[in-house]
């Protein structure tokens, strides 16, 4: 995690800014959202019922909400449902006046029976994308009548035998709280000149605000380029790219972006941890998958360069007319020269007990196999000097190696003329022969497919477990080092 920036101290008059700026962004902003929800969430709006499983709620909701706010989407009540719940009431006024068994109630019945059909052949819910309503009302019709047909449950539901037998009070309680409701949510929206539904939100809710933050964007861009003189208009411009989101007249849900930057601004919102949060989160989910990618590729270069023969140039530059030598140096020839001094100065001579020990049981374990040794060991007083002797000469034979490769190296390190001469030609003919060695084609290829080969399994066994990473705590050790840093 990268240390965070320090804010610059703000004039009153910029922190107004930022302070207003926020406050209308963020009034904006709920507007589109609800806006762009409104039409989706239209049901709950127009009659505050909310159901969670099987369980409902009834809300207070303000149903003068709908009866203006329709009217900014272009939303109009569809005129054949508003017509059938007319008839519908009609029906429930004549009961009321003249009685079940009347002539004009029996009218009006077989009106709303006509009325059934017509609307169950037609879908009036259709064009609002409400078709789904109609056979919830068919279904829970079905269901009251216990029948398959759908226009069979209406006709028998606005039938006089029905409603006598089965009770008129509770039928039509039935239809006002099960069937009116789903009814009441269709409507007719028109449609705009653009193939899309009318809708006033862009020029009568929207329009005013995006006046104000075009003149907003204009006085920051101005006081950019102000405090950047060598900027264009147009660099300036870009410096604020999240701006164009304002102005979209489509996917106005992406202006939460310049929100809340703004909010940001206004010390509202702690911008820089949201972008951190927002960082880690990206870097946790992909740095496995970017880490091993890497590693793999990587691997597969490296064995590319493997099957054209490439090694082989880099064991021995000298052979190779294409290679390219920055520092007039052999690397190979210094790293050799430096593992020896190494191991010539450093590590021999602190191994040297451990060699002689070793030594001892080996020449020890063959001489016991010898019969003339073992009958020496049989002769009164010469077993412990055979033991004596053996010691000494193991301790003389370390010493004497470790003696040899030092002054080797010395030779080497610091050559006289001959040693020079020497030396010069056991290197000569020791790249010829090593080079003849690598170029024959069997020893070439058993070479390279070894080498591949070991890069593969590195790749199977190692690289795969890189995505297994825990990179979660990893950037967190990172960021209490990033701490530990700062204090």
């Amino acid at each position: 995690m990268g240390v965070r920036r320090r804010k610059k101290k703000k004039t009153l008059w910029i922190q107004g800014l930022d302070a207003l700026t926020a406050l209308v962004a963020s009034a904006n902003l709920l507007l589109v959202l609800f806006d762009l929800s409104y039409v989706p969430l239209r049901d709950f709006w127009l009659q505050g019922n909310i159901q969670i499983f099987q369980f409902k709620l009834k809300l207070p909701m303000p149903m003068l909400l709908t009866q203006s706010y329709d009217w900014v989407k272009g939303i109009e009540p569809n005129r054949d449902t508003v017509y059938y719940l007319q008839q519908a009431e009609l029906l429930e006024q004549q009961v009321a006046e003249l009685g079940l068994r009347s002539d004009p109630v029996q009218e009006q019945l077989e009106r709303l029976q006509d009325l059934s059909v017509e609307m169950v052949n037609e879908n009036p819910f259709l064009l609002a994308g409400k078709a789904g309503t109609l056979e919830r009302i068919k279904n829970r019709m079905r269901d009251r009548m216990e029948v398959d047909s759908s226009k069979l449950a209406f006709k028998t539901f606005w039938s006089r035998e029905h409603l006598s037998q089965a009770g008129w009070l509770e039928e039509v309680e039935f239809f006002n709280q099960e069937i009116r409701p789903l009814i009441e949510t269709n409507y007719f929206r028109r449609p705009g000149t653009n193939s899309q539904f009318f809708d006033r939100f862009p020029e009568i809710i929207d329009f005013p605000f995006v006046c104000f933050f075009a003149v907003e964007v204009l006085i920051r861009i101005f006081f950019i380029r102000r405090r950047h003189p060598s900027l264009s208009w147009r660099e300036a411009a870009l410096w604020r790219w999240y701006d164009v989101f304002l102005f979209l007249p489509v996917v106005r849900w992406l202006r939460v972006l310049p929100v809340m930057i703004r909010l940001g601004d206004a010390d509202w919102l702690d911008f820089e941890t949201v972008r951190g949060q927002f960082s880690r989160g990206f870097i946790a989910t992909f740095a496995g998958e970017l880490t091993e990618t890497i590693a793999v590729q990587a691997i597969n270069q490296l064995q590319g360069s493997v099957r054209r023969g490439e090694v082989a140039r880099l064991l021995l530059p000298a052979l190779s007319k294409e290679y390219v030598d920055i520092n007039d140096t052999n690397e190979v020839e210094e790293i050799v020269r430096l593992l020896a001094q190494l191991i010539v100065y450093q590590v021999l001579p602190k191994i040297q007990p451990d060699l002689e020990a070793l030594l001892y049981h080996n020449i020890e374990h063959v001489l016991s196999q010898s019969p003339a040794y073992q009958s020496l060991q049989r002769l009164p007083g010469l077993g412990n000097l055979q033991t004596q002797l053996t010691r000494q000469l193991v301790a003389q034979g370390s010493q004497l190696l470790t003696s040899i490769s030092q002054t080797t190296y010395d030779t080497f390190a610091q050559p006289d003329a001959r040693a020079t001469e020497l030396t010069e030609q056991l290197v000569e003919h020791f790249n010829e022969a090593l080079g003849g060695a690598v170029q024959n084609q069997e020893t070439l290829k058993r070479l390279q497919s070894l080498i591949s080969d070991l890069l593969e399994e590195i790749k199977l066994n190692y690289v795969r477990n890189l995505s297994e990473e825990d990179f979660e705590q990893i950037l967190e050790e990172s960021q209490q080092l990033a701490q530990r840093g700062r204090s």
